[in-house]
């Protein structure tokens, strides 16, 4: 299971959740730093997008979708 849960890191290196969070066992988990908190909006959409990249990937760099949008790419 991947999920990911927002989270505020102290300067102390102590997490805390900002949701509940309930799992039938102990899990590994990965903790990313953000940029600070004064990021504007365009710049959390980018960290957004790089960070769904390799998702999106997985489904986008199939054979499938490049024979579903072949059609638009007809006259390049």
């Amino acid at each position: 299971m991947l999920k990911t849960i927002e989270a505020i890191v102290d300067e102390r290196g102590n997490v805390r959740l900002l949701e509940p969070l309930r799992l039938d066992h102990a899990s590994r988990a990965l903790v990313t730093i953000l940029e600070a908190s004064e990021m504007s909006a365009d710049d959390e959409f980018a960290d957004t997008a790089v960070l769904s990249e390799a998702a999106l990937a997985a489904d986008w760099d199939r054979p499938e979708e490049d024979a579903a949008w072949a059609h638009l790419q007809q006259d390049l």
